[in-house]
C-alpha cells in the first residue's frame, strides 16, 4: 500500500455513496400529488444537493400545505421506509472503495445534508463499521455549499481539511468541500458537475480502491491551501477573495481522471 494516503476521506451520502435519489423523487412526487399539484423530474433535479429546509420551502411553493419540519420529516420517513424494504442501494464501487479505505486504516466521515436519523440508519445498514463520524444537515449551522459541514467533520476526526479527500456528486457539495480546503473528487450522477471546481472528476467509483485515492491526493495535495470559507471562515485569511465564494468554489478547471475500463468521462446534464 502506498504511504501517501490522506488522513481522512469524507463522503457525501445521497447520490455519491448510495443511490437514494430515486427514493427521494418518488416521495416528493407523492407528497406534491397528495396536495393537488404536479412534480416533474426537472423540479426534482433542482433539489439535488440542496439543504432540506430550502427544499421544503420549494414544496410549499408547489402547493404543499405543511410546515417545513413536517415536510422534512414526511420525506425522510418515506425514504427510510424504502431503504428498510430494499436495503442499501450503493452506487457502483462505493461499498468496495469504502471497505478498501477502512482496511487501509483511513478515517472516514459521512457528510450529508439529510437528517441525522436517516444518515445513521443508512450507516447502520452497511455490513461493516463504515464511519468514524457522521455530520448531518440538522447538525450544522450552515449547509452546503458553505464549508461548515466538512470543517465540522474534520474537527471531529482530528484532521486538517487539507489532509483529507472528499467525494461529492452535486455542485453544492463540491463547492462546500473545495471551500473547506479538502482535495475534492466529483463523481457525476444526476446533474452536471461542470464548472463546480472539482480537483478531479471520476466517471464512476467502480474499480477504485485506496491506492487510487492516494494517487489523487498526492497529485493535488496542497491544492486547497489558502481556500477559505464564506466571509473569511475556514482555511485562509479573513476577508477572502473570489476563491472564498462557495458559489464558485475557487477553482474553475474540471480535470477528468480516467483509468483502463472507465467509460468515457463525459458529464451528464440535467434532463427531463
Amino acid at each position: 500500500m502506498t504511504t501517501s494516503l490522506p488522513a481522512a476521506v469524507l463522503w457525501d451520502m445521497d447520490g455519491t455513496l448510495v443511490d437514494t435519489e430515486p427514493y427521494w423523487m418518488s416521495a416528493e412526487t407523492q407528497l406534491v400529488t397528495e396536495h393537488g399539484g404536479t412534480w416533474t423530474r426537472e423540479q426534482a433535479l433542482q433539489l439535488v444537493g440542496l439543504a432540506l429546509d430550502e427544499s421544503a420551502r420549494m414544496f410549499q411553493a408547489a402547493g404543499v400545505r405543511m410546515g417545513v419540519t413536517a415536510i422534512v420529516d414526511r420525506l425522510t420517513d418515506d425514504v427510510l421506509a424504502g431503504l428498510a424494504r430494499d436495503g442499501v442501494p450503493f452506487r457502483p464501487g462505493a461499498r468496495e472503495l469504502l471497505a478498501s479505505l477502512r482496511d487501509a486504516g483511513v478515517k472516514t466521515a459521512l457528510v450529508t445534508m439529510s437528517m441525522g436519523r436517516m444518515a445513521r440508519a443508512v450507516a447502520d445498514l452497511i455490513d461493516f463499521p463504515a464511519f468514524d463520524v457522521i455530520v448531518a444537515g440538522d447538525e450544522v449551522t450552515r449547509p452546503k455549499p458553505y464549508p461548515d459541514p466538512y470543517l465540522q467533520a474534520c474537527q471531529a476526526l482530528g484532521v486538517d481539511a487539507a489532509d483529507a479527500v472528499a467525494f461529492e456528486d452535486s455542485p453544492n457539495g463540491l463547492r462546500a468541500a473545495v471551500a473547506s480546503g479538502a482535495v475534492t473528487v466529483g463523481v457525476p450522477h444526476m446533474v452536471s458537475l461542470t464548472g463546480a471546481g472539482a480537483h478531479a472528476l471520476w466517471p464512476s467509483l467502480h474499480g477504485r480502491d485506496a491506492d487510487d485515492v492516494a494517487a489523487v491526493f498526492g497529485a493535488h495535495r496542497g491544492a486547497g491551501d489558502g481556500v477559505a470559507g464564506p466571509r473569511g471562515e475556514g482555511r485562509g485569511a479573513p476577508g477572502g477573495s473570489a476563491a472564498d465564494d462557495p458559489v464558485t468554489g475557487g477553482l474553475t478547471g474540471d480535470p477528468v481522471a480516467t483509468r483502463p475500463g472507465d467509460p468515457v468521462a463525459t458529464q451528464p446534464g440535467a434532463h427531463a
